[in-house]
């Protein structure tokens, strides 16, 4: 019998600025998922998922010198069986609404209500369900640009694409195609179940590459749309490559920032010739709305 694959799981709690540095120095080391979100309570939270085994002291020691020796001796570590994983990161999730999007599970599909774009969603090991302040952000920023869209967008970018939730929603309300993008060769495999869940497979063709450098991101632009729902310190690092590859005209959806972060993104974006359309706060989350000039 096949030995079932685990999830290595870290939490660590801590305050919302300690949150911010967390997640971009994580989102350095390979093999390695990063998530932050705010807690009811007003504290934060951070979430490292491993492909591997971590090493406890190494992760301990870099908490320590962020966020100090509290947070470093808290930090739960856990081991997931795939399996288990699924339906841990199920269990008690409702459908989320976002303009004419609803992202559900199977379980969930009488909650789908006329004229509604349903975004089905399973396979839930990669991050963007729908259920985090980013991918709700991204969402309602994709329905505020199809209100606005004179033309229909036919070339769309999605960076980082984890589930793959933003790709299938353009897709699905588009009836066109899109590349999806990740780092991680499992939240492609995601992707591409997702994508035959909601019966968009043809339209969408997810790899797994670093960054927007190879030559098959640009042979298929200039792109009239690109999601980048990342962490701060790889936006930054992209700002120049995405605004060469979107069309005139064309507009980013950048998200992943912590709203402490979001005067750092535009400083990097706004001199490559992109204009601020609309920024989104959501959870302590940031989304905004870009447009490179005509």
């Amino acid at each position: 019998m096949a030995r079932m694959s685990e999830t290595h799981l870290a939490q660590i709690a801590t305050d919302a600025a300690s949150a911010g540095r967390l997640a971009d120095a994580f989102a350095d080391w390979l093999g390695v998922a990063v998530a932050a979100f705010e807690q009811p309570s007003g504290d934060w939270s951070v979430e490292l998922h491993f492909e591997q085994a971590p090493a406890h002291d190494q992760i301990r020691d870099l908490v320590r010198s962020i966020a100090g020796t509290a947070a470093s001796e808290a930090i739960r570590f856990e081991t997931i069986a795939e399996r288990d994983w699924v339906a841990t990161s199920l269990a008690g999730l409702k459908p989320v609404e976002a303009g004419r999007f609803i992202v559900h599970g199977a379980h969930d599909r009488a909650a789908i209500k006329p004229g509604q774009i349903a975004i089905e969603v399973e396979a839930a090991l990669a991050f963007g369900t729908g259920h985090h302040g980013t991918t709700r952000g991204c969402l309602l920023a994709l329905d505020h640009v199809l209100r606005r869209m004179r033309h229909v967008p036919w070339r769309i970018l999605d960076v980082g694409t984890g589930s793959g939730v933003l790709a299938i929603a353009a897709a699905k309300a588009l009836r066109t195609g899109v590349l999806a993008t990740d780092i991680d060769p499992r939240a492609v495999r995601v992707a591409q179940e997702n994508a035959r869940l909601n019966r968009v497979a043809p339209l969408i063709e997810a790899l797994c590459v670093p960054g927007v450098d190879p030559h098959r991101i640009h042979d298929r632009g200039p792109y009239d749309l690109v999601f980048a729902n990342i962490l701060l310190g790889p936006l930054r690092g992209l700002a120049r490559p995405i605004a060469t590859l979107l069309a005139p005209g064309g507009r980013v959806i950048l998200s992943g920032l912590l709203a402490a972060q979001a005067n750092a993104a535009l400083a990097a974006y706004l001199p490559q010739g992109l204009s601020l359309e609309r920024r989104i706060a959501l959870e302590g989350w940031m989304t905004f709305i870009l447009r490179r000039r005509a």
